[in-house]
């Protein structure tokens, strides 16, 4: 599948200072990143600490916090990794389910789906 940019918007819990930003789409991540100073902009808090695999198959481990994202017209609380400075927002797939969106990957966008409860 390739991938594609979506526009959101980020901000703390307490929904002070709602930023725009371009975020990739990435289904193979768990959760969202944003890069650290990104969020210590913003307010966000480290809540805890928690191990990454990477595509290169090393593992690290970030600290994670909460952000409130608006996304495809709609809001959540999510779980946002603190990232490296200067990465690329990423939409992790955690987020997606959220916010009941899964991926068209021919027209490049996100679509609502339906949650599962089997």
């Amino acid at each position: 599948m390739g991938t594609f940019e979506v526009q959101i918007q980020a901000a703390n819990t307490s929904q002070q200072g709602f930023v725009g930003l371009q975020a990739l789409v990435d289904t193979g991540s768990t959760h969202t990143m944003f890069s650290r100073d990104l969020l210590v902009r913003l307010g966000i808090q480290a809540i805890d600490r928690r191990g990454f695999r990477l595509a290169d198959e090393r593992r690290v481990v970030y600290e994670v916090g909460e952000a409130r994202i608006r996304l495809d017209g709609r809001e959540r609380t999510i779980l946002v990794v603190f990232g490296p400075e200067g990465v690329t927002p990423i939409i992790g797939a955690t987020t997606l389910e959220l916010f009941n969106l899964g991926v068209d990957p021919a027209g490049r966008r996100l679509v609502p789906v339906d949650g599962l409860l089997k």
